[in-house]
């Protein structure tokens, strides 16, 4: 199997520079900032504060600069809520329009002097590389083939996948992913996280699907005998995944969405959620 690398046009990048960049964003997010540094990239969300979920990124550690990986279409919403918690932080926000994002998979290795990094999830999922607009590698593949390889996986694509002030990141696999940190100290929405954790709250989980016939749109209910069970979420060709209620992870009745079949299918990554 021939490495791939495609561009990823539903990201862009924030940058964050000044001396207090790192402490800024490390009382914000799930995880440590302080472990992101050059070669390593470091997966955090950015919470309300009742713990639920609002954005995820990656990121970068460049020079004097923090560099996120985020979705595009909200990166105007997320310098927008940084700015609002930077009181008297020493930090400047901006988005870096000369910048593209790109991932790489199947072995690809980044050329070097990149600005890349095995993604931090799974070592399966390849890198993420943060390229000048003006000088982008040639791409082998295209962003459904990207996509496709994340949906075998089993991984989120934000807010394709999570529901914005709804979702609670033990339900999407963040603990598992390595997107979560236990030991950094506070942050916003740790403790509904926390509490998650130690009480075994969770009643949903995002999981992969197989889906059998035609794949139906995202956000499409998902019923076991004419019950809800759970949505829809991201999906191609006969893959997706699914936000369902942990007792639709048991065997036995099938589940449908529309008119396709869909079967609950545990990545190795993912502890078999109980019901």
């Amino acid at each position: 199997m021939t490495d791939s690398l495609a561009m990823l046009p539903s990201r862009a990048v924030l940058e964050l520079t000044g001396a207090d960049r790192v402490a800024f964003l490390q009382g914000l997010v799930s995880n440590d900032v302080t472990l992101a540094a050059p070669g390593r990239a470091v997966w955090a969300a950015l919470l309300t504060p009742q713990g639920k979920w609002l954005t995820d990124f990656f990121i970068f550690a460049e020079g004097d600069a923090l560099l996120l990986d985020a979705e595009a279409d909200g990166l105007e919403a997320l310098a927008g809520r940084l700015r609002r918690f930077r009181l008297r932080a020493k930090v400047d926000i901006a988005a870096r329009a000369d910048l593209a994002v790109m991932a790489g998979w199947n072995g690809y290795v980044a050329p070097p002097g990149a600005i890349a990094a095995p993604d931090p999830r799974l070592e399966e999922a390849g890198i993420r590389m943060l390229v000048h607009a003006d000088a982008v590698p040639a791409a082998s593949a295209d962003f459904a083939a990207w996509d496709a390889h994340r949906l075998r996986l089993g991984l989120p694509d934000g807010a394709r996948d999570l529901e914005a002030e709804k979702t609670v990141l033990l339900e999407a696999g963040f603990d598992a992913l390595d997107g979560i940190s236990w030991t950094k100290g506070c942050y916003m929405g740790q403790e509904l996280t926390a509490r998650t954790r130690y009480r075994g709250l969770l009643k949903r989980r995002l999981v992969p699907v197989a889906v059998e016939g035609t794949l139906p749109p995202p956000g499409t209910p998902i019923l076991r005998e004419g019950v809800e069970m759970g949505t829809l979420r991201s999906g191609l060709g006969g893959q997706a995944l699914a936000l369902l209620r942990l007792e639709a992870l048991t065997a036995g009745l099938p589940l449908q969405a529309g008119a396709a079949r869909l079967t609950p299918r545990i990545p190795g990554w993912m502890a078999a959620p109980a019901p």
